[in-house]
């Protein structure tokens, strides 16, 4: 066999093994997570701080798994809500991140820690009971005296 015939397989074979055991997480879960968006009463719309928005509230939305932002809601007449979302390890990408590390996986552990393959998002659902404005408080008039 010859020294090239010999390289190339090495080479795909470390290829195939870096396939194998890279990202975990990323294959397993994604990088995106589905996340509803409600208000009580309904029909407000949500902004966030990276950009995700929805016209009217109930919505879904997917987003990714690595961002932290904060979620407004408003409707005419009530006064906005600010709901934080973040991220955290749990269940499903804590196994994913197992599953890395058992297999040897040190490019996985990375790239699920860049793309936030091991996160999902708290609150989601992202939810608000939304206050009505104060009614604006009549002046009365000083009595005549």
């Amino acid at each position: 066999m010859s020294t090239r015939t010999t390289g190339t397989r090495t080479l795909a074979a470390a290829m195939l093994i870096a396939v194998s055991v890279g990202a975990c997480g990323s294959i397993t879960r994604g990088t995106t997570e589905k996340m509803a968006f409600l208000t009580e009463p309904s029909g407000a719309t949500m902004t966030s701080t990276k950009g995700y928005a929805c016209p009217a509230t109930p919505c879904s939305l997917e987003v990714d798994r690595s961002d932290a932002f904060d979620v407004t809601f408003a409707k005419p007449g009530f006064q906005p809500a600010l709901i934080p979302v973040r991220t955290q390890v749990v269940g499903a990408g804590a196994a994913g991140m197992a599953g890395n590390v058992l297999a040897g996986g040190v490019i996985g552990i990375g790239v699920d820690a860049y793309t936030g393959a091991a996160l999902d998002h708290t609150p989601n659902p992202v939810s608000a009971v939304l206050v009505p404005e104060a009614p604006h408080a009549r002046r009365r008039r000083a009595p005549d005296t």
